[in-house]
């Protein structure tokens, strides 16, 4: 049986599911390499809890709870000692995810399952780097974690059943809706929505269309909650940029290959929300209300 989680990434996805798991009454370890990321990780978690209590959904008990639940640490080997699960939330980077995979293997219990939040890595990749592949499988939660309710569950080429049955039943129990994925490029998500991203952003380098114009049409025209542009904004633009890479080298398809446009943004450092600009500018809202002047279309 589940009980004990330990998360290893305290940014957004990583506290998101920090977050879902101690507000579902499991016991959670949250580590990050410094501790003003977990203290950022932390308040992100509190403050997502006072916006969940003012509309009636959590009282101040379960806040209080929920955030008892966690428990943050800078040392991986300190954190995994009775862990059930890990879950890995780091950086979209392979070299990275390698050597973090290496480090739960070497330190949590051999019955801890060894589970990714990875939008695009083979999880044959990364299991390749331990001794238990059997007991490594892909968790793609969306974003926000604690709102969205899909999680794609990807099984590598060696993810036995009853790894899969055991993360398939408590993604169930934390009220999410797990989907059963195969391990290729991408998974389904992110092969689905990284060309669309892409070609939004074509779309713009060849000048059919402003940002607003491409996200008005995607909004109005196809009934999407927001526009491909503002999303790859949301997602981050290095993230995006990131996936389509792999999806690239996975495939060697030309039409996963990232537009120049978005290369170029994330060399410049034009990332997005976090950054406080992409496509739009988020220096006076985090909401996309202003187009970035390097896209301001002229009258």
């Amino acid at each position: 049986m589940i009980k004990n989680i330990v998360v290893i990434g305290a940014g957004t996805m990583g506290n998101g599911i920090a977050h879902t798991f101690a507000q579902g009454g499991f016991k959670v370890n949250l580590v990050d390499v410094s501790q003003e990321a977990l203290d950022r990780g932390l308040k992100t978690i509190t403050t997502n809890l006072d916006r969940i209590i003012a509309k009636g959904n959590l009282t101040e008990e379960q806040k209080a709870e929920t955030l008892g639940n966690i428990t943050t640490f800078t040392a991986l080997q300190d954190a995994v000692g009775t862990a059930d699960l890990i879950v890995e939330a780091a950086t979209e980077n392979q070299e990275l995810k390698l050597k973090i995979f290496g480090q739960m293997d070497e330190f949590s219990p051999e019955n801890c399952i060894l589970a990714t939040n990875t939008s695009s890595i083979s999880i044959t990749k990364i299991a390749s780097a331990t001794k238990r592949p059997e007991k490594v499988i892909g968790m793609h939660f969306m974003n926000p974690v604690p709102i969205m309710k899909l999680v794609e569950i990807i099984k590598g080429y060696s993810t036995s059943k009853e790894t899969f049955d055991a993360i398939y039943e408590m993604s169930k129990a934390l009220g999410k809706v797990p989907v059963e994925v195969n391990d290729y490029p991408g998974f389904v998500a992110n092969r689905i929505l990284m060309p669309m991203i892409n070609e939004s952003i074509e779309t713009l380098y060849n000048g059919v269309a402003g940002v607003e114009e491409i996200d008005t049409v995607m909004k109005l025209g196809m009934a999407h909650p927001m526009g491909p542009l503002q999303l790859a904004d949301f997602i981050g633009l290095d993230v995006c940029l990131a996936i389509l890479n792999v999806m690239y080298d996975g495939f060697k398809n030309p039409k996963y290959a990232p537009n120049p446009l978005l290369v170029n943004m994330v060399m410049a450092g034009k990332l997005g929300v976090k950054s406080g600009e992409g496509f739009y500018d988020y220096s006076e809202s985090k909401k996309a209300e202003k187009v970035s002047k390097m896209f301001l279309r002229s009258l």
